[in-house]
């Protein structure tokens, strides 16, 4: 049987895509790319199924198991909900571009070598970056620039472990690495890149906000989790994993309390969830580890659903901070995006009966197997954050609140008409929250691990019920410090920023230091070639600064022999003197 790899059907869509006139014709091509996916996924069998020789090596295309499958399923399902909510988009560059960055992750998830990876790698960084660039702004266009830099030096550490690694005697195929070495210190730290694991994560946050409205849709989904991806391949267990993740965790909900941005605090929680998920890999588990696919899974869908209902509003209104939205009275006109958000909120929360649930506990119940106190602790208290700052604050805040500056302002504010297809596509999302929230086993049979997992047992709702309900108490006794400033928040990408400038500074500094050098050893050169042709016109050449070289001349230079017989006797006479003498 002939097996379709599915990430053909995207990499044709975005070459046939251009050449298409009629706006049907488009919207069947972008719809019917995912379906097609899809369907291939379905026939798929285990193993190595496309293979081609590269030089003495043997490339694997495409290779099945459960763990790629599980990544492809929900980067195809993700893929059709978001071309859904693009349909709208005039751009075909636009959707080009996300037709190769879903082809790129789908060729991350089923290469079978390091080769296939690294161009599958690259292929999602050099597409993704005009999702960014066609906002068209000075600041999209900065923020992609510095998005494309900090990809591309993870590639190189990638090549470069690579290279190490098979060069070494390392196996060529795609597998478990061990835990030590330059090569693997090199592929982890391009991992971790893409994972956007602290203090390497500023890249997400610097550019997923300034990307186009449905361009962030895409952006939310697959680089990230596709690091997961590979993480759980590569590093299962890898205990540096585990406080890297919890840390991570924390990190991305502190700073997402603070951001005013409702796009950038979306980011932020991007950070925070993907480090459940890179804590469930470090913890090497089965449970753990059906835990971070589970939670993968899951907050593609969820985290598409957010960024959707953030987008209509920002669609709607053309403001993205809650400074501007508070008090602008947008609930009684935007009540389906509030309502629909509010499912992906609750998702990404961890509220019973929603997708969320299922997952992150599962995590969250494998550290607690392993007997992990401080990293339960932590991801407990990330859980705290997220329902504060997605469930309460940035709705709180776009929808209903006060004005930040002046409570009397004027609350109207002017709404444009809004697609269909972007109402539509959170729909489709936000039923697949509630579907997987509460049927979770169609998740869990799926998963690539043998481990057993109950989510709604008493303990679990019980715990979960009361973390939510004292963090909503708080939030209602301190909102007003929990809602959005407008002020800047320093983070890693100040030195992205700042220190690209220094860097920069510094180069024009070295240039010209080196043209100074430069121009000081052509003197010196100039001066010894004139000596070396013609010693005795170089006092003149000095003082006249003469450009033309006079070669010596017997016949101009050679001095009068009474001058060479008085030099002579005076050398004699001194050399006489000092030795009759002394």
């Amino acid at each position: 049987m002939i097996s379709f790899h599915p990430a053909l059907f995207f990499i044709v869509g975005a070459i046939l895509l251009p050449l298409v006139q009629t706006k049907f014709v488009r919207h069947m091509l972008l719809l019917g790319t995912p379906l097609l996916s899809f369907f291939s996924l379905l026939a798929l069998e285990e193993g190595a199924l496309w293979t081609a020789d590269f030089f003495s090596y043997q490339l694997i295309l495409l290779k099945s198991d459960p763990l790629s499958l599980v990544f492809a399923y929900v980067f195809v399902i993700a893929s059709f909900t978001s071309f859904v909510y693009s349909l709208h988009v005039k751009n075909k560059g636009e959707h080009a571009a996300a037709l190769l960055y879903v082809g790129g992750s789908l060729g991350v998830t089923f290469a079978g070598d390091w080769f296939t990876l690294l161009v599958s790698w690259e292929l999602m960084a050099v597409s993704s970056v005009f999702l960014i660039w066609y906002r068209g702004t000075r600041t999209s266009l900065a923020a992609g620039f510095r998005y494309l830099m900090v990809h591309l030096l993870g590639g190189s550490f990638l090549l470069a472990g690579i290279v190490l690694h098979v060069g070494e005697g390392g196996n060529f195929y795609l597998t478990a690495l061990p835990r030590e070495g330059l090569a693997t210190s090199l592929i982890l730290i391009s991992f971790i890149l893409n994972a956007a694991v602290p203090p390497l994560h500023a890249w997400l946050t610097d550019a997923y906000p300034e990307a186009t409205i449905t361009g962030s849709v895409f952006l939310s989904a697959f680089t990230t989790k596709s690091a997961v991806y590979i993480l759980l391949r590569v590093f299962p267990g890898a205990e540096i994993l585990v406080w890297l993740g919890a840390i991570m965790a924390f990190y991305g909900v502190v700073y997402a309390a603070m951001e005013n941005d409702v796009r950038r605090l979306l980011s932020y929680h991007i950070v925070s969830q993907v480090g459940y998920m890179v804590c469930g890999v470090g913890l090497g588990t089965p449970l753990s580890m059906n835990g971070a696919a589970a939670h993968a899974f899951c907050h593609i869908l969820y985290k598409a659903l957010l960024f959707m209902g953030v987008g209509v509003v920002i669609e709607a209104t053309g403001k993205s901070k809650l400074t501007d939205l508070q008090g602008k009275n947008l609930y009684p006109r935007l009540p389906m995006a509030f309502f629909l958000y509010m499912i992906g909120a609750f998702s990404i929360s961890g509220v019973p009966l929603f997708s969320g649930f299922v997952s992150k506990n599962m995590i969250v119940t494998a550290a607690g197997e392993v007997h992990r106190p401080f990293v339960h602790t932590l991801l407990h208290l990330a859980s705290i954050g997220t329902f504060l700052s997605t469930t309460l604050k940035l709705p709180y805040g776009t929808w209903f609140g006060q004005a930040w500056k002046n409570r009397n302002e004027q609350r109207n504010l002017q709404i444009k008409n809004l697609p269909i297809n972007m109402i539509i596509a959170m729909v489709l999302n936000a039923l697949l929250c509630l579907i997987i929230g509460i049927f979770p086993t169609m998740l869990y049979q799926i998963l690539p691990y043998e481990a057993e997992f109950l989510p709604y047992t008493v303990y679990s709702v019980a715990t979960t019920l009361q973390l939510l309900l004292f963090s909503g108490l708080a939030f209602w006794l301190f909102m007003d410090r929990l809602r959005g400033t407008a002020a800047i928040n320093i983070d890693i990408d100040w030195i992205y920023r700042r220190g690209a400038i220094w860097f920069y500074k510094m180069c024009n500094a070295v240039a010209f230091a080196r043209s100074g050098l430069q121009k000081a050893v052509n003197s010196l050169l100039d001066l010894v070639t004139i000596i070396g042709i013609n010693p005795l016109s170089f006092p003149s050449k000095w003082r006249r600064k003469e450009k033309k070289l006079i070669r010596y001349d017997p016949d101009n230079y050679r001095p009068p022999i009474g001058v060479a017989i008085c030099s002579f006797l005076a050398l004699f006479s001194l050399f006489f003197f000092v030795f009759v003498c002394f």
